[in-house]
Parts: C-alpha cells; structure tokens; sequence
C-alpha cells in the first residue's frame, strides 16, 4: 500500500501531458486570403491585419509552378477570389477558387490546352473517417485539415480575395 503513495507524484505527472480537448477554431470574418504554397500556409486577413495562419496546407501532386493546364495537379499563382460555396463536396466542404481569369484561359488556348477549372480550398476526402490524407494529393486544390475547413467555411464569404504565391 506504501508502494503506491508513493507512485500518486509520478501518476499526476504523467496525466499533465495528456491531450486535452481544443476548442473549435473561430475566427472573425476574412476579408483577404493570402496562401503561400512554398511555405505550405494560409494567412487569414480581417480588416488589414493578420488574424491566423493555417500551417501544413496540401496542394496537387505537382505543386511547383503556377497552373497552366487541366490535369497538370498544380495549384493556381495569382489574384483571384472566393467565388462559391459547395456543402456537397465530394471533400469536407469546399469553397471555389475563380481560377482561370481570361489571361489563363488565353494562355492554355494559345498552347491548344484547356485551362481547368474547379480549384477549390477543401477539406480531407468524405470516404476518410479520421485524420489527414498524407503528402500532397489533389488535383491542384488546397486542402487543410476539417476542422480548419470548419473555421474557413463559417469565416469566409463569397467574394473575399486570394491571393496564391509562389
């Protein structure tokens, strides 16, 4: 009995590490977006300052260079906006990218390509019950965990500006 007096000490040592249920991400409405690819961030904007970075951002399987073409898998470089919502996504929700603009468009015709289309911010797979695909994985979207999808789905109206960097 002694023995486990003396254990209580090191038991609730053990438990202060333990993880502890995080409140769910709010934030205030975004009026800019701004997505560095390289760094593999999004900075959320309100009212002209910086209000939250989203970290380990994923991007296509190609995420180098700007997108040019339908089925290259990478991810836009450029002004553009929040265009549409989509509850229905076949991802956890998703919000459009207006990409392509006309000069996009222009381009890809000038080669004989098709610009693509339908670059969104989303969420993880449907099909996957739990956590994060890993890697870079989409088509040239940007995905980020569901519960951040959360957060920029409530935080973010039709409209809003992005910017996509290098």
């Amino acid at each position: 009995m002694r023995g486990w007096r003396n254990l209580a000490p090191l038991l609730s040592l053990l438990t202060l590490g333990a993880a502890q249920p995080q409140a769910p991400l709010t934030l205030p409405e975004i009026d800019f977006v701004r997505v560095h690819k390289a760094a593999r961030t999004i900075d959320l904007y309100a009212e002209g300052r910086l209000v939250h970075v989203i970290e380990h951002i994923q991007l296509g399987g190609a995420p180098a260079g700007p997108k040019h073409f339908e089925g290259d898998e990478r991810t836009p470089e450029g002004l553009y906006a929040i265009d549409w919502s989509n509850p229905d996504s076949s991802y956890y929700l998703s919000l459009h990218i207006s990409y392509p603009n006309a000069a996009d468009v222009a381009y890809a015709a000038a080669q004989g390509r098709s610009a693509g289309g339908m670059i969104m911010i989303h969420g993880q797979p449907n099909a996957l019950p739990v956590g994060r695909v890993p890697g870079d994985w989409t088509d040239g979207c940007i995905a980020v965990a569901n519960d951040e999808m959360d957060a920029l789905w409530e935080a973010v109206p039709d409209g809003t500006p992005i910017e996509l960097l290098p």
